[in-house]
């Protein structure tokens, strides 16, 4: 493997990242590593970048899922044509026989009958290649390897890539306090960006999430705004592997040089949920991320809270991840029961939905500079519900669950054509 050799060789990359937001993580790579040619595959990009690109990469990354260097790709109808490709690496520059290594396989239409024994093919090319070269072999750690493989397997085509990332990214490092159906990070940064929400005056305003649970939209959020980096309090797997050790002088001038740009944020930022035992993991998780002063915590029903005080002229953005139907039960003032236990949701059979609108109207549409509501939510007809016209859809997946970021601009009148009265005059109506 070249990567050996020099640490500024250009190594091929994938990053991972949920469906939909494979746009969004290009736009934001180019922002870490301008001037990068970048290809938009699904389920992620494809790009060629150095050693030193791939620790910025997991560092900077709010989208992405994991970064893989490729390694070589080839061929298959046998299990055996996976072992005799994964033979082809030499192992030894990645790993010695002291450390551990773990195995997973992600495959498409591929016809072989058992994953497991493809898994076990590649790991047996590892441990024989290191045996052979050093008279050892390495053990198998499925919880937190040195390095960790990914097995890609298409119908006619398998890639083997190093994880330089570890556990996913997802996983910052900030988030121990968890209510029901948490949102990962890296949905909720996704969120953000889908809005072009970035903590600016003039790219989004002030920030409230009327739904928050246990913080996750509004730490984001935070971070975003004080230039922090995604990964800053985790670490990674390439810290372990051999490429990289001669480079970790330079990891820490790069983390670094993270910290030193950080600020307070030119906006402010607002969370409240109807569970004030979820706003206590909210302010939690945000002082674990190093945001919470710039966080204004409450607590209340979303259907009652009033807007928050804007400095003038500064408009702002709704985020919300409302609890729906598939993730848990309704909570509030839409709710059949109130609890203490989690968040606001909804079953099929309330009106949490066209309340929401109700005092979208009555609370949202007296700032000048103006409100904007965007919502993640899997019922397509949801507009229509809410009696509001979306100005914006824009697609997502939530885990398994297919939805969609609706975006509502509240504004006081109607959005709506006047209709003419029985006089053949207009009239403006009240429904946005």
């Amino acid at each position: 493997m070249a990567a050996k050799e020099s640490p500024k060789t250009l190594l091929q990359l994938f990053l991972s990242c949920a469906s939909g937001v494979e746009r969004l993580l290009d736009e934001e790579v180019r922002l870490i590593l301008p001037k990068t040619h970048i290809e938009v595959l699904r389920g992620g990009i494809a790009l060629k970048s150095d050693l030193e690109g791939v620790m910025k990469l997991n560092l900077e990354c709010r989208l992405a899922q994991r970064v893989m260097i490729e390694l070589t790709s080839g061929g298959y109808r046998h299990e055996d044509d996976i072992y005799a490709l994964a033979r082809t690496i030499d192992w030894t520059e990645w790993i010695t026989p002291a450390e551990t290594v773990r195995v997973d396989t992600v495959a498409r239409h591929s016809p072989l009958r058992s994953l497991n024994f493809a898994t076990l093919r590649v790991k047996d090319a590892i441990c024989d290649v290191l045996r052979d070269a050093t008279g050892e072999r390495p053990s198998v750690d499925t919880r937190f390897p040195d390095l960790p493989i990914i097995l890609h397997l298409s119908e006619l085509d398998a890639t083997i890539y190093v994880d330089t990332s570890g556990e996913p990214l997802f996983k910052r490092g900030w988030r121990e306090d968890k209510g029901d159906a948490p949102l990962k990070e890296t949905l909720a940064a996704a969120m953000l960006a889908a809005a072009g929400w970035k903590g600016t005056p003039e790219t989004g305003g002030a920030l409230h999430d009327p739904c928050c649970g246990s913080g996750t939209i509004a730490v984001e959020a935070a971070q975003i705004a004080c230039g922090m980096a995604a990964g800053m309090q985790r670490r990674f797997a390439f810290e372990k592997q051999l490429p990289f050790v001669p480079l970790r002088g330079r990891w820490q001038a790069i983390k670094q040089a993270a910290k030193d740009r950080e600020h307070a944020p030119a906006v402010p930022i607002f969370c409240s949920d109807v569970a004030f035992r979820m706003v206590d993991f909210a302010r939690r998780n945000a002082e674990r991320a190093g945001v919470a002063q710039y966080i204004q915590f409450n607590g209340g029903d979303a259907l009652e809270r009033p807007a928050p005080e804007l400095p003038e002229g500064m408009p702002g953005t709704i985020m919300m991840n409302p609890p729906y139907g598939e993730r848990i039960e309704v909570r509030g003032k839409a709710a059949h029961y109130r609890d203490a236990g989690g968040s606001e949701a909804r079953d099929a059979g309330d009106d949490f939905f066209p309340r929401l609108a109700s005092h979208w109207k009555r609370a949202y549409t007296q700032n000048p500079a103006g409100w904007t509501a965007w919502l993640l939510c899997p019922d397509m007809k949801l507009p229509q519900q809410m009696r509001l016209k979306e100005s914006r859809r824009f697609p997502m997946w939530n885990g398994p669950i297919e939805c969609r970021m609706f975006r509502f601009d509240l504004v006081a009148g109607s959005a709506r054509a006047p209709k003419p009265n029985a006089d053949g005059e207009t009239q403006t109506g009240r429904e946005a």
